[in-house]
């Protein structure tokens, strides 16, 4: 069995041999000497080397003869070879000499085909050279006409596509090497345009914001005039587009080799037609500038560079010259030098791709806003002149309107419009201040005279007033109240319409409008005209004449609180009755300001009746008269003299007031009386003294029953002197007894008399009728008498004190 695995593995090892690469049989080979049968291996190769050379030697005997033939046919051959070799060599000698003639024709040919073929190399070169020539010949001209776009268009074409095919020579690597010079140039040179164009507009940004101001205000006019309608609230919650005029007229060519920035236009004021904003500005240099460093591939120098120059001007033009709030025109160029700086930045936005956008104008517009109302809010501070904060309100809302006209957010603006509004009402009230001041001044403090209708129709159309009674009276006739009234109801309608005027184009509703000018007049109803009125109440040497006018001026002018409702109702179109509407305090301020007067008025009769009293000279120790009437004192005649007239020009008054000042008069007599009497430093009182004073009560008591002034019912008046008459009848009539027994019940005749009162006065009675009884001893039958006077006198004193710790306890 292993002989035969061992014959089959020979087997394959042979035919492995026959079949391989003799480079590729080591390996076969190997196994072979590796293995144990190698002698055997042997026999089996040389058994088959001798089989191939048994085949090699029959297909030799085979093919022989064929052999035999083929070298017999050879050496025929060769003979023949040899006799065409040496025809072959003697027509080869025929031709050389035929043909030195057509060698020398060829080699002149051949001079020919060169000479031809470096003209037409030359020409080729020259056709690719001479466009380098007339090409670096265009960049030198476009240079001296500083068409820098262009030569640098001309540049790059030049580099790129001409340099290149025109080869290797020195005149294009000259030019090779001016190329990045001329770049350089180029790009200095657009940026130095660049520069002056920035100062240009730096310069005149005023002008610029000036006409395009003047433009918006024209679109709002003819707005206004084609809708009559208020304008829509676009200012604090809206954006509207540029104006088309604007927009459409600043596209100015990129290529325009204009270089100026900005345009001369002097005449432009004088003409009708309000010249555009664009009109004013040559973008050309932005423009080529932009292209240029585009090309260059520097856009993003050159944008940084924009930005960065732009912001610095920005920070230069919003920075207010510190004697801005001195003139409105400080404020307008201001505005002007704004609005021109975003004029141009927005034209740059709308006709460039990326050099700025929307976002970098918004964060310099939110700049710009923060630093706008803070120089505002700052400057307008120092203002007290009303018509220059008007003014200047006008001019933010325009200066809000043109901006917002190009896309900028203003309701900021608008905001701080509204906090000046405060201000603005705060110097409103200064000046009116003033004002009413100066008519309380002028006024005569006397009811107006007029003579004709037309002057009663003059007075009657400045303030509301109707009396059919007056109205009945033949002229001359007088109206009740005094200058003052038809003046402070103008003037407080003068001041609405101040208030109003603020209010317009703040794009308020209605409804604010009408409670923004009713806070304000409250505001100058209880603050500034109620001071002024009490100044006019309050001010030295104001009789009482002046007082009874005040009160009849304020009760007219509080009349007319509603007429003043309707009038800003009218202005305003909203109705009185709306909801939550603010109400006017004029009737509460003028009310306030009548009392006050009717106190004052109060106050000043009682000190002119103390006047009069400061001249009463009682003699206390007077005798009892005998038969004889007492006649009133002098001062107290001239005193009730006094009374009569002042009543008298209480007849325009109201019938309350005139009763209380009548009655507060009588009150501060009886008082005053009654404290003269009680004074501690009178010591003693005679009955003498007492009679006189009780012939003066009576005195005043005619004078209350005569009634000074209407509307009091029966003796009313009379009570006035109550106190004082039951006290004087007390003692007069001497009636203790009574008064002893009825002391504490509602019917008692003396009910007004305090035990206080009656013990002190009788306590200085006492006095001088004990002395009197002691002078008088001589007189023996009064002895019994007197004792017995003076026991009364004693059991007196005694009950009234017991009265006294009664009351107490």
């Amino acid at each position: 069995m292993a002989s035969l695995e061992t014959a089959a593995e020979h087997e394959r090892i042979l035919r492995e041999i026959e079949s391989t690469d003799t480079n590729c049989i080591g390996p076969t080979l190997r196994s072979v000497y590796d293995g144990q049968e190698h002698g055997l291996f042997m026999e089996k190769l040389d058994a088959r080397i001798r089989n191939h050379d048994r085949e090699i030697e029959k297909m030799c005997n085979h093919h022989f003869q064929g052999f035999v033939d083929s070298i017999t046919e050879l050496l025929k051959v060769r003979g023949e070879a040899q006799k065409l070799k040496s025809q072959v060599t003697e027509t080869n000698g025929h031709l050389q000499e035929n043909g030195k003639e057509l060698t020398t024709s060829m080699e002149e040919l051949r001079q020919c085909r060169v000479q031809q073929r470096n003209i037409a190399t030359t020409i080729d070169k020259l056709t690719h050279c001479l466009p380098v020539l007339e090409m670096y010949s265009r960049l030198q001209e476009q240079m001296r006409a500083k068409r820098y776009y262009p030569a640098l268009r001309t540049l790059e074409q030049l580099e790129q596509t001409c340099l290149p095919k025109a080869g290797q020579y020195r005149f294009c690597s000259i030019m090779a090497e001016n190329i990045p010079k001329l770049r350089i140039q180029i790009r200095d040179t657009a940026m130095s345009q660049l520069k002056d164009f920035l100062e240009s507009i730096r310069k005149h940004s005023d002008k610029i914001g000036q006409t395009a101001m003047k433009q918006a205000q024209l679109q709002r006019s003819l707005d206004s005039s084609v809708s009559p309608q208020p304008r829509v609230l676009l200012g604090r919650h809206g954006r509207k587009a540029a104006p088309a005029a604007i927009r459409a007229g600043m596209g100015v060519n990129p290529l325009s080799e204009q270089d100026t920035g900005i345009l001369d236009v002097e005449d432009e004021e004088e003409e009708d037609e309000v010249p555009g904003a664009q009109d004013l500005v040559d973008f050309s240099p932005v423009y080529r500038c932009l292209h240029i460093y585009t090309v260059l591939g520097l856009r993003d120098v050159f944008e940084n560079y924009y930005r960065k120059q732009r912001r610095k001007q920005a920070r230069l033009v919003l920075q207010p010259h510190s004697n801005m709030h001195e003139t409105l025109e400080g404020y307008r160029r201001y505005f002007n030098q704004i609005v021109g700086f975003f004029v141009v930045e927005d034209h740059v936005l709308h006709t460039t791709q990326g050099l700025v956008n929307r976002a970098y104008v918004e964060e310099l517009w939110e700049l710009a806003l923060s630093k706008i109302v803070a120089a505002l809010r700052t400057h307008s501070s120092y203002c007290d002149d009303p018509d220059l904060v008007l003014d200047l309100k006008n001019l933010i809302v325009l200066f809000a309107d043109t901006l917002q006209g190009y896309g900028f957010p203003v309701s900021q603006l608008f905001d701080m419009l509204l906090e000046m509004r405060e201000q603005y009402g705060e110097i409103l009230l200064k000046r009116w201040n003033v004002t009413f001041r100066q008519v309380i001044d002028q006024d005569n403090y006397s009811p107006i005279p007029v003579s004709t209708e037309e002057e009663y129709r003059q007075y009657t159309s400045q303030c509301p007033f109707q009396d059919p009674e007056l109205e009945k009276l033949p002229f001359p006739k007088k109206l009740p109240f005094s200058e003052f009234v038809p003046k402070v109801y103008c003037q407080l309608k003068e001041f609405i319409y101040a208030c109003l005027k603020y209010s317009e184009d703040l794009h308020l509703s209605s409804t604010e409008v009408d409670d923004m000018i009713r806070k304000s007049t409250n505001l100058l109803l209880t603050r500034t005209l109620s001071h002024c009125l009490q100044y006019a109440i309050k001010k030295k040497n104001v009789g009482l004449a002046e007082l009874v006018q005040v009160i009849i001026n304020t009760t007219h002018l509080e009349q007319s609180c509603h007429f003043l409702e309707e009038f800003i109702s009218n202005i305003t179109n909203v109705p009185p009755d709306t909801v939550n509407a603010t109400k006017l305090y004029g009737t509460s301020t003028f009310k306030d300001a009548r009392h006050a007067a009717e106190a004052e008025i109060y106050t000043s009769l009682n000190a002119k009746i103390d006047q009069f009293l400061q001249l009463a000279d009682y003699d206390w120790m007077a005798a009892v008269p005998g038969g004889e009437n007492l006649a009133a004192s002098d001062y107290l005649i001239d005193l009730i003299a006094f009374l009569k007239s002042t009543f008298s020009v209480f007849t325009n008054l109201p019938g309350k007031v005139a009763q209380t000042a009548c009655m507060s008069s009588c009150k501060h007599i009886s008082t005053s009386l009654m404290q003269l009497l009680l004074d501690p430093e009178v010591r003693q009182i005679s009955m003498g003294a007492l009679h006189q004073l009780d012939t003066d009560v009576k005195e005043c008591e005619s004078f209350a029953r005569a009634g000074p002034v209407a509307g009091f019912q029966g003796d009313t008046l009379l009570l006035a002197f109550s106190d004082l008459r039951q006290l004087l009848d007390l003692f007069t009539q001497w009636d203790w007894s009574t008064y002893l027994a009825d002391y504490g019940k509602p019917t008692c005749k003396y009910l007004r008399v305090n035990p206080h009162t009656a013990l002190a006065l009788l306590e200085k009675l006492f006095k001088p009728m004990k002395e009197t009884s002691r002078k008088n001893n001589v007189f023996a039958q009064f002895r019994k008498t007197d004792r017995d006077r003076q026991k009364l006198i004693d059991t007196i004193i005694k009950q009234l004190r017991n009265l006294i710790v009664q009351h107490h306890t």
